[in-house]
C-alpha cells in the first residue's frame, strides 16, 4: 500500500511523494527526482538523518554511530531505513535547492472575492490542476498580484475542495493585493501560485492543543480545523482563542461555530482588544488562557499573529510558569507596498 509522505525542507518548501510500505523513503524520493543527502544507503553514515514529525513507520538496520537511541526516541530517523506504515511528515535538514527541488508553480483563476469586513477580504481560486496540489494545513503560497511582477504570501484558509481553495487578506488602504481585490478583481483573472511553503503546519494531535490566532492569522487555523473535521475530529481537546483589535475585524466566526458543532473536542473563544467593544469577551489572547490550558506542560500550542503577539505569548508562558510541550508559531507583517 502506498503512503503519502510530505518532505519539509529547511527553507520551508514542502514536496509530496508516494512511498510503498516495502520501500524506503530515500528510494521513493529519488524516484521522484528529489535528492535527499545520502552517502552509504545502509544505515551506517547518518548523512540522511531527518526527523519524522508525524506518522507511523518501521526502521530497518542501522548502527549507533548513525542514529543514537536518544535521537530515535526524539523522532529522528534515517531515510535510507525508513519504511512508512501510514502517511508521514518528515523534516529534511537541507534546502530544497540542495535536494534539486523547489517550490512548485500552479496556475489558477479568481473564482470569488468577498469583503468579509472593512479590514478583511476573502478570495477563492479555481486551480487548473487541483489534483497536483498538496499542502499541510497551515502552510502558505506565494500568490502573484495580477498586472504586477509582485507576489504576496497567504496561508490557505481552507483545504482544496472541488478544485478550489480559499485565502484571507488584510484590507490595507493602498496595499497592492488589497487594492487589486477590492477594486479591480474580476472572476477569471489569472493568478500564479508558488509553493507550498512554511514550517507552520498541523502535526498529529497527540495531546491537548491550544490554537492562538490574531486577526487574519485565523486563516491557517481554518484550514487545520477543516482537515481535522474531515478526519472525524481530534482525539484530544483543541481550543482556539481568536483575538482581534475591533469588532469590525471579527470574521468567519460562523465557520468556527460549525466546527464546534461537528467536533466534540473543539471549542473556541473570540476576544476583542478595544475597550469600547460591544463584544462580551474583551482583552488580548493572553488574558484568556492560563496554566490549565497548558495541561501542566503536556500541551501543544500553535500561534499565528503579528510579532508583538508572539512576544506577548512567550512572556505569558514565563509569567504563569508553564511551558508547552511544543510551541509552533508564525509571525506575519502585512505588506505595505502600494500601487
Amino acid at each position: 500500500m502506498a503512503h503519502r509522505i510530505a518532505l519539509n525542507f529547511e527553507d520551508g518548501v514542502t514536496r509530496f511523494i508516494e512511498c510503498d510500505g516495502n520501500e524506503v523513503v530515500a528510494d521513493a524520493a529519488y524516484r521522484a527526482r528529489l535528492n535527499i543527502p545520502m552517502d552509504c544507503r545502509d544505515g551506517a553514515c547518518g548523512t540522511c538523518k531527518s526527523k519524522c514529525e508525524s506518522g507511523r513507520f518501521r526502521m530497518g538496520d542501522y548502527i549507533e554511530d548513525a542514529l543514537t537511541e536518544d535521537e530515535a526516541s526524539e523522532g529522528f530517523v534515517l531515510t535510507c531505513q525508513f519504511r512508512p506504515e501510514s502517511d508521514c511528515v518528515i523534516s529534511i535538514p537541507a534546502t530544497s535547492a540542495l535536494c534539486k527541488s523547489g517550490p512548485t508553480v500552479f496556475e489558477a483563476a479568481i473564482a470569488d472575492v468577498r469583503k468579509l469586513s472593512n479590514t478583511t477580504i476573502g478570495f477563492t481560486v479555481a486551480l487548473d490542476q487541483p489534483e497536483a496540489l498538496s499542502f499541510l494545513p497551515g502552510q502558505y503560497m506565494q500568490v502573484s498580484v495580477p498586472g504586477t511582477a509582485e507576489s504576496r504570501a497567504y496561508s490557505f484558509s481552507s483545504c482544496v475542495s472541488g478544485g478550489r481553495a480559499d485565502f484571507l487578506v488584510r484590507n490595507i488602504p493602498g496595499g497592492l493585493m488589497s487594492t487589486y481585490l477590492s477594486s479591480q478583481a474580476t472572476s477569471g483573472d489569472r493568478l500564479t501560485l508558488r509553493g507550498p511553503v512554511g514550517a507552520f503546519y498541523l502535526r498529529e494531535i497527540r495531546r491537548p492543543t491550544l490554537f492562538l490566532a490574531g486577526g487574519t492569522g485565523l486563516a491557517p487555523f481554518l484550514a487545520m480545523l477543516e482537515h481535522l473535521d474531515e478526519e472525524g475530529g481530534p482525539a484530544h481537546p483543541v481550543r482556539l482563542v481568536y483575538g482581534v483589535t475591533r469588532d469590525a475585524d471579527m470574521v468567519e466566526v460562523e465557520k468556527l461555530a460549525r466546527f464546534a458543532e461537528t467536533m466534540a473536542n473543539f471549542s473556541y473563544d473570540v476576544c476583542v482588544a478595544d475597550k469600547d467593544s460591544a463584544h462580551g469577551l474583551k482583552g488580548f489572547v493572553t488574558d484568556h488562557f492560563g496554566a490549565a490550558d497548558l495541561n501542566d506542560g503536556e500541551a501543544d500550542v500553535y500561534l499565528c499573529g503579528p510579532p508583538p503577539m508572539v512576544d506577548a505569548v512567550k512572556a505569558h508562558f514565563d509569567r504563569i510558569g508553564v511551558k508547552p510541550a511544543s510551541f509552533h508559531y508564525e509571525k506575519f507583517l502585512a505588506a505595505e507596498t502600494t500601487t
